[in-house]
């Protein structure tokens, strides 16, 4: 079966036989083609709708589950270096599936019969999206916060009703996992697909960087809810250690992504220059040692952040796998630690690298044609998520004192 991307981008030739895999040509040239149209995407202001009909085509979303179950049979460290990979290409993709491959992180983690029906959908190539933060909740973060969105039982049935924010992918998705207080008044999570009655995605996200993935209000007005709705209610998903650890490092990952970008535009920078300063140290820009200094430079830092983001994701795939293990929670300490480590470094080396990357070009690299502010925006985004400043306290009160890191939402 052919595997040759069309010119509009819309038809694959891949079928529905089997999913994308780590490491296959056929997820090169679906990465290879949302990266040759992300300039134009950022020229027209254009959401990557067509780009993620694609990724669900090739079914992206199940990368994760085992070959034997219609699966990628990706490792969790496979997982980070293809988020990487689209991150380079495109991380307001790559951010947008964050959401849908944490739900999928927190069925593995803790299987259950009861699931069956959630994976079946990420086989099918659905991706999933979520609805948790609520502004103005003094408890955010907290694992026994109490949440203003509500399932609550009426004359016709049950409903809910509430507003989102930061709901990063939701246009894309299509099913909501939405944190809500249940009808026992207990917290809940329920799923909802965005095409039910009274589900409203709105495009309201006006941040300086990614931009594109859809990270605005989700609206629920009096949305029917019905019992197979709910995940795993009283399922023990809450006891698990470090569940946040997973998200912290995928942003990671898509900052480290942007920062390879920012190494490959440079080195295209100076190929592309045809006269150079006056006072350089040679005729030809690719000759002169001070930009292959520069060029130089942001390759190893780039490098420096992959390697980073892969050793906690190998940390973060060890806990994974030793659920139930007496060693547990050690290990998904050792992976939480090196997750925020990872990003206090990064978060700074990507932050001065896209500022660095003018340097390289000088004037043509400021033109609005180039777009490559977009790198520094993006990473700027991205690194607010949390800021480093609070991750390295937290790290010194370990290194000094033993102090446990926070078990909640932000490690």
């Amino acid at each position: 079966m052919s595997e040759t991307l069309t010119q509009s981008g819309l038809e694959t030739g891949y079928g529905d036989d089997e999913p994308v895999k780590v490491g296959s040509a056929r997820l090169r040239e679906l990465i290879a083609h949302i990266d040759a149209g992300v300039v134009e995407r950022d020229q027209q202001v254009r959401l990557p709708f067509a780009e993620f009909a694609l990724l669900k085509q090739a079914r992206i979303g199940a990368l994760r589950l085992p070959t034997g179950e219609s699966g990628g049979g990706a490792t969790l460290t496979q997982l980070f270096v293809t988020v990487i990979d689209l991150g380079e290409a495109d991380p307001n993709v790559a951010h947008s599936l964050r959401n849908h491959y944490q739900f999928v992180e927190s069925l593995l983690r803790r299987p259950r019969d009861a699931d069956a029906r959630w994976f079946d959908h990420v086989r099918s190539g659905l991706l999933f999206g979520l609805a948790a933060t609520e502004l103005g909740n003094e408890q955010a973060g907290r694992r026994d916060q109490q949440f203003e969105t509500a399932v609550t039982t009426t004359d016709a049935g049950l409903r809910l009703s509430g507003v989102k924010y930061y709901s990063t992918g939701n246009l894309y998705a299509d099913l909501l996992v939405v944190a809500a207080q249940g009808p026992d008044g207990e917290p809940a999570r329920v799923v909802v697909p965005v095409d039910r009655p009274g589900v409203i995605v709105e495009r309201d996200w006006d941040g300086i960087g990614q931009r594109f993935t859809g990270s605005g209000t989700t609206r629920f007005e009096s949305v029917p809810v019905y019992e197979d709705d709910f995940v795993n209610s009283g399922s023990g998903y809450g006891d698990l250690p470090y569940l946040a650890t997973f998200p912290q490092l995928y942003l990671t990952a898509v900052i480290a992504g942007i920062l390879r970008r920012v190494a490959r535009d440079a080195a295209d920078l100076v190929r592309a220059k045809r006269r150079t300063f006056y006072h350089a140290a040679a005729d030809q820009p690719t000759d002169d040692p001070i930009l292959q200094q520069s060029v130089g430079y942001l390759a190893s830092q780039a490098y420096v952040a992959e390697a980073a983001v892969l050793a906690a994701a190998a940390a973060l795939e060890a806990a994974t796998e030793s659920r139930g293990a007496p060693d547990e929670d050690d290990l998904a300490l050792r992976a939480a630690l090196r997750a925020a480590k990872a990003k206090v470094v990064v978060d700074e080396q990507a932050l001065r690298a896209a500022s660095e990357l003018f340097d390289v070009g000088g004037g043509t690299a400021v033109r609005q044609v180039a777009h490559l502010d977009r790198h520094w925006r993006n990473i700027r985004t991205l690194a607010s998520h949390n800021p480093r400043t609070y991750k390295a306290k937290a790290i010194g009160a370990y290194e000094i004192s033993g102090t446990p890191l926070p078990n909640g939402a932000f490690f």
